[in-house]
């Protein structure tokens, strides 16, 4: 049984590793590496140039902490087909799923520990002694072992597995760390699933029901209601805008909106592919041509909304505006030029 676990971990690490290499490319690396020198020097500044009233130091420890406290899950390596292959080894399942949590505690609490250890300075700034913080570290990481023993639920307290819960829960996990790796590169092994946005229903109106028109508006429902095409895309947008807000330097602000637009970009070339699960849709008398024009038009649009709101936030908050005529020049060659050709390599 041990054996099985261990196999299991290994082959979706090595799965990981190869979708790694995609993430970790030369461009991303050298953006990373701008940013964590850009973040050294702000926190040097921040500590130099301490606030008389921290209240925003607060808040950004709060979040730090909230942060390393949720962050990481229990991996049990569990599968569909064990709730009848593995059901007569359930004591032996229990038994690894106890060693999970134990590995679980050690790699996150770890983490949580050294991330609270890189913010000391700022709470020495705010007064506390180095007692009472090794105190709150205490209560933080007697908090993460409750909290990852609480992941483990699905262990009912009579001692039996609820492997219905156990097999969703781990289901769940492995889905969030590939949906991860499909920012960047196509993953195999993704479900998707569909619900409905009542509040999001007024926007399908905007796309009359015409029929050479049909397209226009599957795609867009299935970017409404498909899978994590809508909530994926808030994400990154947020994330720009805030790139825009925080960053004071113009130059990097703008380079890191244009990242997360590629990101967007890449995220919603699967869009495409939404509908090739149904074969109705190939009886549709609607030409292949007026299909990848219409997938065309729906990102674009999607890029162009995007990018007026990017405008809008850096009229307000960059100093030197020629950035921001990089920013939309490089907007439009995402929204053309890529797109025309990620779209012929996904059509062929």
């Amino acid at each position: 049984m041990k054996g099985l676990f261990q196999k299991r971990r290994l082959a979706f690490t090595q799965r990981c590793l190869k979708y790694l290499r995609y993430v970790l490319n030369d461009h991303f690396v050298l953006v990373l590496m701008v940013l964590l020198g850009f973040l050294a020097l702000q926190y040097r500044a921040l500590l130099e140039h301490f606030p008389t009233t921290p209240w925003l130091v607060y808040l950004l420890l709060a979040i730090a902490t909230l942060l390393f406290f949720f962050s990481g899950r229990i991996a049990t390596y569990l599968e569909s087909a064990d709730r009848i292959f593995l059901l007569p080894k359930e004591d032996e399942v229990l038994r690894n799923i106890q060693l999970a949590r134990l590995r679980a505690i050690w790699l996150w609490g770890f983490v949580q520990i050294l991330g609270q250890v890189l913010l000391l300075p700022l709470y020495l700034k705010l007064g506390w002694t180095l007692l009472l913080f090794l105190l709150y570290l205490l209560i933080l990481t007697v908090g993460k072992y409750a909290w990852l023993a609480f992941q483990t639920r699905f262990i009912a307290q009579s001692g039996h597995l609820d492997w219905d819960k156990a097999v969703q829960y781990e289901m769940r996990r492995k889905q969030s760390i590939l949906q991860f790796y499909s920012l960047f590169t196509p993953v195999k092994g993704l479900s998707s699933d569909v619900k409905r946005r009542n509040y999001l229903d007024p926007l399908l109106t905007l796309v009359k029901k015409w029929q050479n028109r049909t397209w226009d508006y599957l795609f867009i429902r299935s970017f409404l209601r498909s899978g994590d095409f809508f909530w994926i895309s808030l994400r990154l947008v947020a994330l720009s805008v805030a790139s825009l807000l925080l960053v004071q330097e113009s130059w990097l602000a703008a380079g890191l909106a244009v990242l997360f637009d590629y990101l967007l970009l890449f995220q919603l070339l699967p869009l495409y592919h939404a509908y090739d699960y149904q074969y109705l849709t190939h009886l549709y008398p609607v030409s292949q041509q007026e299909k990848v024009e219409s997938f065309k038009w729906v990102v674009q649009c999607i890029m162009y909304l995007v990018l007026v709101l990017q405008l809008l936030v850096g009229i307000l908050v960059l100093e030197d505006r020629v950035y921001l005529v990089v920013l939309a020049g490089l907007g439009i060659i995402l929204a053309h030029l890529y797109l025309g050709l990620k779209s012929k390599k996904l059509i062929d």
